[in-house]
């Protein structure tokens, strides 16, 4: 058995690339043509359909319901920031979409997804779409990481906070021949610093949706998404936590400014919602970041060596202090600083910074 797997070894690889560069010219023809015939033949006709989004306080979230508000569906918007989504609702109103509903709840508690769910369902008798938008990214090294309570909130968020919503939705989404749409991301393979936590979470959200892809067949399409490094509110605020106050987001440009590159979250957005009308499988922007895939199966070590010059620094490295446990402003601040538990892709959440009573809270930066 051992030669005989050292033989496929051997043999596999460069077969399989002398058959893949010989049928690419046909497969691109092939996805060409499926492209046009869904896109100006078979349009999925979203009007008076359900769509529910959660993360829909900013970001691609935000933007998703605008994209579907356009298509004139009837919308349920979800996150923590129920004044931030009145706010959203109204201007999805303005582009057409036929009713909107805001709930805010915590996508990271099943109870909140069950809430958001059944309240959907008693209202409009059924669920269409579910678009799984809630994220929270993070810039921060892991060895600088003082305060360990921020990593099961980003863990929380990034993965629970999209299997408890799909959980609950599943049943009606069977019923109605529905799809999920997630939002995920590149780093769910591709290794970038000061992610690690993010891209672990985003690998696990991956393979859980691959798996389920698997379970229910062809009675729940499903819709993954992934981008590369899309800056919405995350470059530009932080939680602040007032005494005797709730969470509240800040926007503190002056403190906090990350330079975030990339595709803009409206063209993304845009891309998603018409790829699930569509029956896309899988939304990619920009789709260039997939020849690294090849690299990292073909030649891991070529990938590796080119990352690590890429990424290596010279001297003191720089980092986002957040979620470090260690200062970000000079001076007795009259607020706490917290681990931001943003509403956007590499930020658009929903959830609570508060994940179960047994877990820690977490710990304000002194």
């Amino acid at each position: 058995m051992d030669l005989f797997n050292a033989f496929l070894d051997f043999v596999v690889p460069p077969a399989s690339l002398v058959m893949l560069a010989f049928a690419w010219p046909t497969l691109c023809f092939v996805n060409t043509c499926e492209w046009i015939y869904d896109t100006y033949f078979n349009p999925s006709d979203m009007e008076d359909k359900v769509v529910i989004i959660t993360g829909a306080s900013s970001g691609i979230g935000e933007q998703i319901a605008y994209e579907y508000a356009k298509r004139r569906a009837k919308l349920v918007l979800v996150a923590r920031r129920e004044s931030r989504l009145r706010g959203i609702g109204e201007n999805a109103r303005l582009l057409g979409a036929n009713h909107v509903l805001i709930i805010a709840a915590d996508v990271v508690k099943e109870e909140e997804c069950r809430r958001f769910v059944n309240e959907t369902v008693r209202i409009y008798g059924r669920v269409d779409h579910l678009v799984n938008a809630a994220s929270l990214g993070h810039t921060f090294y892991f060895e600088e990481a003082t305060d360990t309570s921020v990593f099961p909130i980003l863990l929380d968020i990034n993965f629970w906070g999209n299997v408890y919503p799909t959980y609950v939705a599943l049943p009606h989404l069977r019923r109605s021949n529905g799809r999920i749409v997630v939002n995920a991301s590149v780093e769910n393979w591709l290794p970038l610093p000061r992610m690690s936590l993010y891209s672990a979470a985003k690998a696990a959200l991956i393979n859980f949706y691959e798996t389920l892809r698997l379970e229910v067949k062809d009675e729940v399409d499903i819709t993954i998404a992934t981008h590369g490094w899309i800056g919405t509110e995350m470059t530009g605020g932080k939680f602040l936590l007032e005494e005797g106050a709730e969470m509240q987001w800040k926007e503190e440009r002056e403190v906090i400014s990350v330079n975030a590159s990339g595709g803009a979250v409206e063209e993304f957005a845009r891309m998603i919602v018409s790829g699930a009308c569509r029956g896309d499988s899988y939304v990619k922007y920009p789709s260039w970041y997939d020849i690294f895939l090849l690299y990292r199966v073909f030649a891991p070590n070529v990938l590796k060596w080119t990352f690590s010059f890429l990424f290596t620094t010279k001297g003191v490295r720089r980092t986002s202090l957040m979620g470090t446990g260690r200062p970000l402003l000079e001076g007795p601040p009259q607020k706490k600083l917290l681990m931001a538990p943003s509403t956007s892709a590499t930020t658009s959440g929903t959830s609570s910074p508060t994940t179960s009573p047994s877990r820690k809270q977490p710990m304000k930066m002194e």
